[in-house]
């Protein structure tokens, strides 16, 4: 920042780009950065062999905000070095995790579902052209580091400009070098990472990269979302599929600060769907995918939404969202959480509280075939056909469960 009758700064001169010969050091600069006082980012700097130093030691000033630079020599940003400090968060090995994806159910329970298993074989971006990348590399290694590093006023480093826009090759060559200095997890003002922004920039390539060099999948924004929520609220399968393919360890049961997981995010988005009213792209069938791919993952469907306690079979019903509610229902175990209770109150008895939902007929039936139990009480000591309409449709129901017989003993 500019000041009317202060004394200027002493003028920084950036560090050489590639090591001096013989091995001499740059006097001049390291007597700069003696005098700044400046302290060095906390990453390590990299090995001999890497195309240039570690990022100089840079002071604790703000920094104006950047275009999206010409990735020439140079540089691109005015203005003085930005400061690191506080925008890395430390790594903590996830508990649970994915490791191998669970095999698709079979069966044919009609329609979407039936055809969702066949469709998961999503195709992800090809590999970069070799050539382009290593263009895009040596134009990176003619940028001053401290241009690469610097965040504007919200918190944006030329890293998280490409990953919005997906432009996976110069992002690549840029991620190698932020993950070389140890700067991945570089935050914006809303705790977006480069990877988050990618994933919410529906950049599957880009996420991949990012995970290969080191990118810390469980990483969350101001609200708490990982990768995985922000792809399954957004519906972006091909970007769960990337984090999938990856390989790398995830964390499918965390929890955002809505007490959700992905799995429910998942199922609220396409809920959202199903019942429009204006909800953009992407369609009820991409966001679909993206509950089965957290389903193949091993996420917990049993889980239970913190505020509510409903599970995601509660949350599928309670929409009166058939092709979900036939879906989680065919997975294996479908009769051991068919009756778990969120306040006293099962999935049975949320279908027969529906009102005015073309499918509360398909949805009852559905879970008695697959052993609700029309016997168990809510909190108000309440049956699930107490709750049905009134009406000749809703009797015929209440007929439906009266007959039914007890599924499961009393616990």
């Amino acid at each position: 920042m500019g000041g009317g009758g202060r004394d200027a700064a002493p003028e920084r001169r950036p560090p050489p780009l590639v090591p001096p010969p013989d091995g001499e050091a740059d006097a001049e600069s390291a007597e700069t950065a003696t005098e700044s006082g400046g302290e060095t980012p906390g990453a390590p700097g990299p090995s001999s062999s890497a195309p240039w130093p570690g990022p100089p030691p840079l002071p604790p000033t703000s920094c104006g905000a950047p275009p999206v630079p010409h990735l020439g020599p140079g540089g691109a940003y005015g203005g003085g070095p930005p400061s690191l400090g506080g925008c890395q968060a430390p790594f903590a090995p996830p508990d649970p995790t994915w490791s191998q994806p669970m095999a698709a159910p079979g069966g044919d329970e009609g329609g979407a579902v039936a055809g969702l298993a066949l469709d998961l074989d999503l195709e992800l971006d090809p590999e970069p052209d070799p050539g382009e990348l290593e263009a895009a590399r040596a134009a990176i290694r003619a940028i001053d580091p401290h241009e690469l590093l610097r965040q504007d006023e919200e918190g944006d480093t030329i890293l998280h400009v490409l990953c919005a826009r997906g432009l996976r090759v110069p992002a690549r060559a840029v991620a190698e070098a932020f993950a070389q200095w140890g700067q991945l997890e570089l935050r914006e003002h809303r705790g977006k990472t480069p990877l988050l922004v990618a994933a919410a920039a529906a950049a599957p390539g880009v996420v991949r990269d990012l995970l290969g060099l080191g990118a810390d999948p469980n990483g969350t924004d101001r609200d708490g979302r990982s990768v995985l929520h922000v792809a399954a609220q957004l519906g972006l399968p091909r970007v769960l599929q990337a984090v999938m393919s990856s390989g790398v360890p995830v964390n499918l049961e965390s929890r955002n600060f809505e007490g959700h997981t992905p799995l429910h995010c998942a199922v609220l988005s396409h809920n959202a769907s199903v019942r429009g009213g204006g909800i953009p792209p992407p369609a009820p069938h991409e966001r679909l995918r993206c509950v089965q791919i957290l389903l193949d993952m091993g996420a917990d469907w049993g889980s239970q939404d913190v505020r509510s306690g409903w599970s995601v079979l509660h949350l599928a019903v309670g929409e009166g969202n058939l092709t979900l509610t036939r879906l989680l229902l065919r997975r294996p175990g479908a009769q051991r959480l068919v009756n778990v209770t969120a306040h006293g109150n099962t999935p049975l008895h949320v279908a027969a509280a529906l009102r005015g939902s073309p499918h509360q007929d398909g949805l009852i039936r559905l879970l008695l075939a697959c052993g609700a139990d029309p016997q168990v009480r809510n909190l108000e000591h309440e049956l699930p056909h107490a709750l049905l309409p009134h009406g000749p449709h809703g009797e015929q129901l209440r007929l439906l469960l009266r007959s039914r017989p007890r599924t499961r003993p009393r616990k």
